[in-house]
């Protein structure tokens, strides 16, 4: 198991290359790749990432999902069709740097109106996207999102049932925006989570880094983690104004391993 950060932590500090570069400059282990952009969506851009990775193992592969994952699961054909385009230049990208696991947020629930899932259609489409990233190398790893489809407890285990090869990311943060306790998410989706996101949140509800100065008992969390048999990769995940100089996240990250050690 290993402790490491996404560029999504850096995003609107550094561009997504200059962000793995920083990482690879500074000997960091492990990473998610956080693409902000359609430009940066193709194999061309993963060869542009790959010459400044270093030694940096890229653990997983995101995009800005709002632009198309939701249409992945769109009634629209030609939607449909143009988001699993772009899909495949995710995975490429991915596949150039070596990421093994797509962090995915899948469809919105933004309207405020009642919403059913259909399990049926879901886990097809869902299988078909499993389907499509698998032979770049890359497995889908369902998240835990507020606003999208996974936002309760029981939608995991509905679609792992439909599926084959699903895997799941935990985020801390997206849990507390839930309203859902993160321990929860680790039951459902126990033995099958492959990311963990961390960050923290102080007294007052500010966000913050994961480096013991906020309310979330990391150890507890860690343990459990470690109860259901996790063996992936924890990156800090946070937005750039829950920190102010770029060095509290490598303080966090050696506050992070020292934990791991106590508890792994």
């Amino acid at each position: 198991m290993k402790i490491g950060i996404s560029t999504a932590s850096m995003f609107s500090r550094l561009n997504t290359e200059d962000a793995l570069k920083f990482f690879a400059e500074k000997k960091l282990p492990v990473a998610e790749v956080f693409l902000e952009s359609y430009c940066e969506y193709n194999k061309e851009f993963g060869a542009l990432l790959k010459s400044v990775q270093g030694g940096v193992e890229v653990h997983s592969i995101h995009a800005l999902t709002t632009q198309f994952e939701p249409q992945l699961y769109s009634l629209n054909e030609r939607a449909k069709a143009d988001s699993f385009k772009i899909l495949k230049g995710v995975a490429e990208c991915g596949e150039q740097v070596g990421a093994k696991y797509y962090t995915f947020h899948g469809g919105a629930r933004f309207k405020k109106t009642p919403f059913k899932i259909d399990y049926e259609r879901v886990g097809k489409i869902t299988q078909q996207i499993i389907d499509a990233i698998k032979p770049h190398g890359i497995s889908l790893a369902y998240e835990n999102v507020h606003w999208g489809y996974y936002n309760y407890i029981g939608f995991f285990r509905e679609i792992k049932a439909r599926t084959s090869g699903l895997k799941g990311t935990l985020d801390i943060k997206q849990a507390r925006q839930s309203g859902i306790d993160a321990f929860d998410f680790i039951e459902e989706m126990a033995g099958d989570i492959a990311t963990v996101h961390l960050s923290d949140v102080m007294a007052d509800g500010k966000m913050c880094l994961p480096n013991g100065k906020g309310i979330t008992d990391l150890e507890k969390l860690f343990k459990s983690l470690r109860d259901v048999g996790f063996d992936g990769s924890m990156l800090i995940e946070v937005y750039k104004s829950d920190f102010d100089e770029v060095k509290e996240l490598f303080d966090c990250i050696d506050y992070l391993n020292e934990l791991k050690e106590k508890v792994f």
